[in-house]
């Protein structure tokens, strides 16, 4: 069967005569009866297509041929079902200096513009994913065709530079400046029908036209547009100058120019030398190159490597295709959800049908706004089946448990669908607080049971924690793992400690927070130094998100089992929630919410003054996080410092400039981090006692 999915895979693409080349390195290449050459893009041993400096060089010698014995055209692709090419490989960059950087991509221009030179016609067919340096190729070409499943991004900007293989002159050429500019200062994809509209594409065509579309490029019947009034207008520098204010002015409400520096070095660019490509060709180099020396640069490349890594910890497939929740609250049904929208079979259990009808609304509001597609929606909602009886547990290849925080219901309903489940199936619980081994050792079979713990809202964080117990089976674990990398998750495997790895590291950053609100701190100037510092949101209105209740809960939790030295929580917190201000879901907390959910703040400049110094404030806020991941590494609740990084960046946001808590404590100075620990133990108390774990590193 799945030999036959692979020829029908196949068969979904048209390289033409180029099928049945032989490959040539990275490339197939063969003529058609019609003397159009095929050149097709095939990496060897590689899901994907990728753009090194092999790749380049051997089209170069392609290039040299062609121009030796020209064809009628020229049809550059991919063979890889999964899309044109997902960008430049990384690894090329890694430890490169500024100068060899320059270099390799000065060679990488001299190959395209030599594409772009062509004496006769050349058509870029694109399908799927093409990113970065897969779409500057395809920019290179004379005509661009997308398969209307294709999807053109520059996502550059996330690793912390900007288009270096002159996609900064050669979009801004063919597409509307400003949306091209906007593609590449937001990293964002564009589907093939928007790309066609702003000018990135010439034609949209299902993969069954893509022949008479080719013929209609090279024999001159597909005409490109002349440059809109618009394009022209922005080759003058005073309207580039006044679109480069409003563009500074938007991405600073999403970055700073001291920490994200990339997307104000491309305003810049484009700003500057916008209307003389040689001389942006030239700039664009130069500003690449001095980009990845940043700091930013290299740990937000770091941070790619950490998605590569936990994505990689998958070992084959799960073999999970049905799924059951039970619990249709707002996480387990967020999880159904996402489940149902991955491609899963999802049934979703719950005592009434009033909860379970909510989670079917929200679920198709987020299918929605994701997914974009009326037909995928419709398919994703009929892949999530309202289930109150349960029967779904009888057929699933995973349970999942997302029922209240209570350790007898937990265990009822676990040992009542372990009790249901056919043999093979895996059970797991969505606990955020509860011991797993007090719930595994209820279970006749505690070697398929798993902790598997989502952080929300579900369809926006990207981490799932795998927890483990000593009974449970390294089978159980692998599939686990795999299903949420199939879910389009990162795994992070940790063993059972109160709190897990990431609410344990976030625990003590709230705390801290409240106990700087308790001594008469303004809550808005500690949730803006945090988000100066890089964090998503302050840790007031974060703990305003979880909910009050949740967070005094969890810090009495691990006070409790860990006998951690939290800050005591203050006592008008405790009036708060039996007032039921409980925080976002009541529209009143810490902060008072409007209509749309957005907290109500005071503006800086109105506060009083009075609190201390930024640095000390940051460092109370920020050093007790870090100290808490120490003594997880150092009892083994992680396994190394890679996956705490990406736990923390991946499952709280932690300022991905700085490349994760670990990296920004070697960074910093493991010594002077436990030197101003000390400092501050003995000016507030025990709780910032440094760790033992801290001689470990």
């Amino acid at each position: 069967m799945d030999t036959m999915l692979n020829v029908l895979e196949d068969r979904a693409l048209e390289p033409s005569v180029a099928r049945d080349a032989a490959p040539e390195g990275n490339w197939r290449i063969a003529r058609d009866d019609e003397n159009i050459a095929w050149l097709v893009l095939d990496r060897p041993g590689k899901s994907v297509n990728t753009i090194d400096r092999s790749v380049l060089e051997e089209l170069d010698l392609h290039l040299a041929a062609l121009e030796a014995d020209r064809p009628r055209g020229l049809v550059i692709r991919s063979a890889k079902p999964g899309g044109f090419a997902a960008g430049a490989d990384i690894n090329g960059f890694v430890g490169a200096s500024r100068q060899a950087v320059r270099e390799m991509l000065g060679e990488g221009h001299r190959v395209l513009d030599r594409l772009a030179a062509l004496p006769f016609a050349s058509v870029a067919v694109v399908h799927g994913h093409c990113l970065g340096a897969g779409l500057e190729l395809a920019l290179a070409c004379r005509m661009r065709i997308a398969v209307s499943n294709a999807t053109l991004g520059f996502p550059e900007v996330m690793l912390g530079l900007h288009p270096g293989l002159g996609g900064t002159f050669r979009s801004i050429a063919l597409a509307d400046p400003v949306e091209a500019m906007s593609l590449m200062l937001t990293g964002k994809s564009a589907p093939a029908r928007k790309a066609r509209k702003i000018g990135l594409v010439d034609a949209v065509v299902e993969e069954r036209h893509v022949n008479n579309a080719v013929h209609a490029a090279i024999f001159g019947d597909l005409v490109r547009p002349d440059p809109s009034l618009r394009s022209k207008a922005f080759s003058l520098k005073p309207a580039r100058a006044f679109a480069a204010r409003q563009m500074r002015a938007k991405a600073r409400e999403k970055a700073r120019p001291e920490t994200y520096p990339a997307p104000f070095a491309l305003i810049d660019l484009w700003e500057e030398h916008g209307g003389r490509p040689d001389r942006m060709r030239e700039a664009e180099l130069e500003s690449f190159a001095k980009l990845i020396e940043t700091p930013t640069a290299q740990n937000l490349v770091r941070v790619f490597f950490l998605r590569e890594t936990m994505r990689g910890l998958r070992r084959g497939k799960s073999g999970i295709r049905r799924v059951h929740v039970i619990g249709a609250g707002a996480m387990g049904g967020d999880i159904a959800a996402w489940a149902a929208r991955e491609g899963f079979a999802v049934t979703l259990q719950d005592i009434a049908l009033e909860p379970i009808g909510r989670a079917v609304k929200s679920a198709s509001k987020m299918l929605e706004a994701t997914l974009k597609d009326p037909l995928k929606v419709r398919d994703a909602l009929d892949r999530l089946v309202p289930d109150p009886e349960g029967q779904g547990v009888l057929g699933a290849d995973l349970v999942i448990e997302a029922a209240p925080e209570k350790i007898d219901l937990k265990r009822k309903i676990l040992q009542d669908a372990e009790s249901r489940m056919k043999p093979g199936a895996i059970l797991a619980t969505n606990t955020s607080a509860l011991p797993l081994p007090d719930l595994a050792e209820t279970l006749a079979d505690p070697s398929r049971f798993v902790g598997i713990h989502f952080f929300n809202p579900v369809s926006r964080m990207q981490l799932v924690e795998i927890v483990r117990h000593e009974a449970v089976s390294d089978e159980t674990l692998r599939r686990a793992t795999g299903f949420v990398v199939e879910l389009s998750r990162l795994p992070a495997p940790v063993r059972p400690s109160a709190g897990f790895l990431v609410n344990r590291a976030l625990t003590p950053y709230i705390a801290e927070a409240l106990k700087m609100v308790d001594e008469g701190i303004p809550k808005e100037r500690i949730d803006a130094r945090a988000e100066e510092f890089g964090m998503p949101m302050g840790p007031i209105e974060l703990a305003d998100q979880v909910g009050l209740d949740i967070a005094v809960e969890v810090a009495d939790t691990l006070r409790e089992r860990l006998h951690m030295p939290l800050p005591e929580t203050p006592g008008w917190m405790h009036e708060m929630i039996r007032e039921g201000r409980l925080g976002r879901k009541t529209g009143r907390g810490l902060y008072d919410y409007d209509a749309d959910g957005k907290p109500k703040k005071a503006k800086l400049e109105a506060l009083p003054d009075g609190s201390p110094d930024d640095a000390a404030l940051i460092d109370r806020l920020i050093l007790p996080m870090l100290n808490t991941l120490v003594a997880a590494l150092r009892e083994g609740v992680a396994e190394s410092e890679e996956i705490v990084d990406g736990a923390m960046v991946f499952g709280t946001g932690f300022a991905p400039f700085r490349g994760g808590p670990m990296r920004y404590a070697r960074e910093r100075g493991v010594d002077q981090i436990v030197a101003r620990l000390t400092e501050l133990e003995t000016s507030h108390g025990t709780r910032f006692r440094p760790d033992k774990g801290w001689d470990r590193l």
